[in-house]
């Protein structure tokens, strides 16, 4: 079965003959290797590409471990480029060779040969990577399966069985093609114990990561809701009976974010045009990995639907905020009071931008003047959206609020007007 990751794979291809070093990040098991390796490769071949120009190489395999050795990598690419035509040099676990920096900046004065890399130890799980290659190193991060990518494996199945089966156990492609529940649970939970913390144990050298453990879970528990460092900090006292210090959550939650396991949205301020660093948002990467640190106790749609809104945002490569509206009114009594209403999602993407609102259901005309509320406040001209979970019709109200069911949000990669 055949994956089609054309938002992944066309980063690839735009990036093609560049100059620099496409170092493919992400997620462990989120598809590097078959992007890089299966898909660019084939659009290379029908590209026309002769297949005697790529040179493909695969780090992890006992057959290639003398390739392992710097030398024996430079002179083996070095015999293969044998004319002046363009040559591809497509890595896989470029980690496993000893100073591969040295290696790949090497080719960076070859005109002919293209670079592109994929690492998955715990160096390779940084953010800061691309740093490795004294500013030549071009960046593209791999996301778990879209909703939309995730349908198109089961022809079988409706949007609504399929949709359900995504937010309980995400777009780690190996779950696809595992039959049960109790093997997806068991094989979610066994690769954030022993992969991801232990990739984050080695490379930060954590010698005691119970606190770290407990950080996951507690975020985990409240992906949608607006935290600090400090909230986080009296969370650890007065529950986890744990001393963890402010410095350490800190830290924490910077290492998250830099092996990709979580993202951060941080508070915009859209009237006064201002960011405020905290309180934030935090949102896992693939929802399967966030239900299985909850052992798939806590699986409430609502908050489950928002982390899916926030992780196709970035897919489709915006920048994400949360939004807050301040209202300034007077009660009976003539007493000012300010209201600090939030919109879930300020979406920007170059000079466009959009606002959006995550909402499971809009069963009462009570609940929807509360969903379209903060969204009515905000002055400028920039288009607002509600996303709601079901199959309604997608409409725009009299407001000029369009309220968009879940499926053509997620199916439509046009269905945003950025």
């Amino acid at each position: 079965m055949e994956i089609k990751r054309d938002i992944h794979l066309n980063k690839l291809i735009a990036r093609r003959h560049n100059g620099m070093i496409k170092v493919v990040t992400g997620i462990r098991r989120s598809g590097k290797s078959y992007l890089l390796f299966r898909l660019f490769y084939s659009y290379l071949i029908n590209d026309g590409v002769d297949n005697e120009h790529i040179i493909k190489i695969d780090l992890e395999d006992r057959r290639n471990k003398a390739l392992r050795n710097p030398d024996e990598l430079l002179a083996y690419i070095d015999a293969k480029v044998v004319d002046d035509k363009m040559y591809y040099l497509l890595l896989d676990e470029v980690q496993l060779v000893k100073e591969f920096e040295d290696v790949l900046n090497s080719f960076l004065k070859v005109r002919n040969v293209d670079v592109y890399v994929t690492g998955s130890n715990a160096r390779f799980l940084s953010k800061d990577v691309i740093t490795e290659f004294r500013g030549r190193g071009d960046d593209v991060k791999i996301q778990p399966l879209s909703f939309r990518e995730f349908l198109s494996t089961k022809p079988e199945d409706s949007r609504e069985q399929t949709l359900m089966e995504y937010m309980t156990y995400g777009g780690l492609p190996q779950t696809v093609t595992m039959q049960s529940s109790a093997q997806k649970e068991d094989y979610l939970k066994d690769l954030f114990k022993h992969t991801y913390l232990r990739d984050i144990k080695e490379r930060y050298n954590i010698k005691h990561d119970d606190d770290l453990a407990e950080l996951i879970d507690v975020i985990a528990s409240s992906i949608g809701g607006l935290t600090n460092p400090l909230k986080l900090q009296n969370t650890f006292k007065s529950v986890k009976k744990s001393s963890l210090s402010l410095d350490s959550i800190k830290h924490y939650l910077d290492i998250l974010q830099d092996a990709f396991l979580i993202g951060k949205s941080v508070r915009y301020d859209i009237k006064g045009k201002k960011y405020i660093n905290t309180p934030a948002k935090y949102y896992f990467e693939d929802l399967g990995l966030r239900n299985a640190r909850l052992n798939f106790r806590q699986t409430e749609q609502t908050h489950l639907m928002e982390n899916l809104i926030y992780n196709e945002l970035r897919l489709r490569g915006m920048s994400v905020d949360v939004g807050q509206v301040v209202v300034n009114t007077k009660n009976g009594n003539g007493v000012s009071l300010r209201n600090q209403l939030e919109v879930d999602f300020v979406c920007n993407r170059g000079f466009n931008r959009l606002y959006i609102q995550s909402a499971l259901a809009l069963p009462t005309p009570e609940k929807a003047e509360q969903e379209f509320k903060s969204l009515l406040q905000i002055n400028d001209s920039f288009q607002k959206i509600v996303i709601v979970g079901g199959l309604a019709p997608t409409y725009q109200n009299n407001d000029g609020i369009i309220v968009m069911n879940i499926f053509d949000f997620l199916l439509d990669e046009n269905s945003l007007p950025i």
